[in-house]
């Protein structure tokens, strides 16, 4: 007997890499649940992809700064055993550097990138525990290794998303849960208007289907870190690999050296 493919619940799916994730998993063949603030245009991409792909697709409007909206996303998740992945894609920039945004901007900018992401995955972890499978992917950004690009606390909140991304891979990856983060550098996507950025400025643009479809083929290698801009797979080991190097130094009872006055 063929066993049926997991259903997908995608966040910030209205448009742009949560909408391209959701039409290339219907492709194959996946259900999804779509999550987003804007309705209409969820409902306008649910039609498209039933009649193209046959999926069933659930739409839930939700502001994922809302505590209300989050929690009934939570409980689907929780609730629901046939979401097998979760695609935490909802995010946003805020205008200016660090200097610029104001406190409850920056507030906002959190709870979505960091606290909402944080939230539904933390719901679905221990499902996926019991059933002993499941994978999550998360949209974190190049800016989370890249700290001398000021994009204010938006490059933040994808560190975040990265340190805590390789944190589970080492915690439940060995329990059968896949975890996945997806580092796009500058796509195109509605981020940049929204964040009062001309896209027009910016260097070397990916397209959301080139990186969409990236992002998959690492999502099928089982790859812990996917990079889709990034020529040189060895130049992400040899960081990570310096990185690990200090691991073992960092257990001290003392200062290093360096640090003793003369």
């Amino acid at each position: 007997m063929t066993q049926s493919l997991p259903t997908v619940l995608i966040t910030g799916a209205s448009t742009g890499i949560g909408a391209t994730y959701a039409e290339r998993f219907a492709r194959r063949g996946h259900d999804l649940v779509l999550v987003a603030r804007d309705q209409a245009r969820m409902e306008a991409l649910a039609a498209r992809l039933r009649a193209e792909s046959g999926v069933a697709i659930d739409i839930i409007k939700a502001d994922l700064t809302d505590n209300a909206d989050i929690a009934r996303v939570e409980a689907r998740l929780r609730d629901d055993e046939t979401i097998g992945v979760l695609v935490n894609n909802a995010g946003a920039a805020a205008h200016g550097g660090f200097a610029d945004q104001d406190p409850e901007a920056v507030d906002w900018l959190i709870r979505l990138n960091v606290t909402s992401l944080t939230r539904l995955t933390a719901a679905v972890v221990p499902r996926f525990l019991r059933q002993g499978k499941g994978a999550i992917i998360n949209l974190a950004s190049v800016l989370a290794l890249a700290p001398e690009i000021s994009f204010g606390v938006y490059s933040a909140t994808k560190a975040f998303v990265l340190t805590l991304s390789q944190s589970l891979q080492t915690e439940i990856g060995p329990k059968g849960i896949y975890v996945q983060a997806v580092l796009p550098a500058a796509t195109r996507t509605e981020i940049w208007e929204r964040s009062g950025r001309d896209i027009n400025t910016i260097q070397g643009v990916m397209e959301v289907g080139e990186l969409v479809d990236a992002a998959l083929v690492g999502f099928d290698r089982k790859e812990g870190v996917t990079i889709p801009p990034l020529p040189d797979a060895g130049q992400w080991e040899t960081f990570n690999g310096a990185r690990q190097a200090m691991l073992p130094n960092f257990a001290q009872s003392n200062a290093a050296a360096r640090y003793k006055a003369a």
